[in-house]
């Protein structure tokens, strides 16, 4: 609360409002005492009472530079006043600018809202569809600039942001390694008995090198890595800038004239890409060994037969095709993460609303995309 160390400890005048007028007619306002949570205390409806008769007066001269003390409930009650819309003609000074910026961010409601009962599906849908078209806006202009940064950073390589790369990759490669290694082993495992025991009834035991190398290396593999790296890291993208707007940082890097999407959004999108494409091999592994010591326990196929194989009964291509796989669920779990984290506001309840829904929105866009993928290539990689 911007208040002198004097007023804290010197008596509280009472809040006043005196109303006086110009040679030429207008009615100036001006405000004196402390505006604060002890001096309106007992004074709210009266100083609120007094101050509606002036507001719908456009022409009305607010001068608030007179108050001695204000703070944000002080400044909460002049903007319940006149009903959160700034006067045409106000004299305020710079350091009370934000306690009233405050409450117009957090959007507190002046009235009941009146709601009626009768649900309007014209309405309904058109609110929905201008709230995708501004996702997808937004999500196309963040997009847009990270390919810009790319051809600036192109030409500017010594400005590249190597450090806050490299810290990305470790919180959401290294940092991620035990829960993806245990998610592919347990899925190789469970992929390999179920199948094992329809083929052990056909006589076909043979086909499970098959089953699970292409099931795994071409869809499973990719898709589970993209699904736990959304709730791990592209939660903790989006939440990190949400933090950052709550702390005002972003407003600071702004004011610095520091690009947000250079430092903040480029770094994690590069990292994400070059990470997944590891993270996916890596579950790839550990869900292989799964799936042989599921084969040898079921079917009785050693793991050297599994190996000898494998290169024969699953074509190179799958394995390719689930590492580009990775490079794109990363890129676009990092676009989606920083989408809706730049889209928090500084209040508690968008930013848990606005991180799950990054989550939600980034493991929906990989499933949408591993369908693509599926049609696209549906020739490529099949023996």
């Amino acid at each position: 609360m911007p208040m002198s160390a004097q007023a804290l400890f010197t008596d509280t005048q009472p809040p006043a409002i005196r109303v006086e007028r110009t040679a030429d007619g207008f009615i100036t306002i001006k405000l004196t005492g402390h505006w604060t949570l002890r001096g309106v205390a007992h004074h709210a409806d009266r100083l609120m009472r007094e101050l509606r008769e002036y507001t719908p007066d456009p022409e009305v001269h607010w001068n608030l530079n007179t108050i001695s003390a204000l703070d944000s409930v002080g400044a909460f009650v002049l903007w319940r006043a006149t009903e959160g819309r700034r006067p045409r003609h106000l004299v305020v000074r710079p350091e009370h600018v934000p306690l009233f910026r405050r409450w117009t961010d957090r959007r507190v409601p002046l009235e009941p809202e009146q709601r009626t009962a009768r649900l309007d599906i014209v309405t309904s849908t058109a609110q929905i569809g201008r709230l995708a078209v501004e996702h997808v806006s937004g999500f196309l202009s963040l997009l847009g600039q990270f390919v810009l940064d790319c051809v600036w950073l192109l030409r500017h390589p010594m400005s590249t942001p190597w450090r806050d790369i490299s810290a990305t990759i470790y919180q959401a490669g290294v940092k991620a390694l035990g829960i993806t290694a245990l998610v592919g082993f347990l899925t190789g495992v469970v992929v390999s008995y179920l199948s094992s025991l329809e083929l052990k009834s056909f006589g076909a035991g043979n086909f499970i090198v098959v089953i699970v190398g292409i099931g795994i290396l071409r869809e499973l593999g990719p898709m589970l890595t993209a699904v736990l790296v959304a709730g791990r890291s592209g939660s903790a993208m989006a939440a990190q800038l949400g933090v950052m707007r709550l702390t005002e940082e972003l407003d600071a890097l702004s004011a610095m004239g520091v690009s947000r999407s250079l430092r903040l959004v480029l770094p994690k999108i590069v990292a994400m890409i070059m990470v997944m494409p590891l993270l996916v091999v890596w579950s790839d592994i550990l869900a292989m060994l799964g799936g042989m010591f599921a084969a040898r326990a079921t079917l009785g196929i050693g793991l050297g037969r599994f190996l000898s194989a494998f290169p024969e009964a699953v074509p190179l291509a799958n394995f390719w095709l689930g590492v580009g796989k990775g490079a794109v669920f990363g890129a676009l779990v990092a676009l989606v993460a920083c989408h809706y984290g730049l889209r928090i506001k500084p209040n508690t309840e968008s930013l848990a609303v606005e991180t799950t829904s990054a989550v939600v929105s980034a493991i929906t866009l990989a499933i949408i995309a591993d369908a693509v993928f599926a049609i696209i290539f549906r020739g490529v990689g099949l023996p």
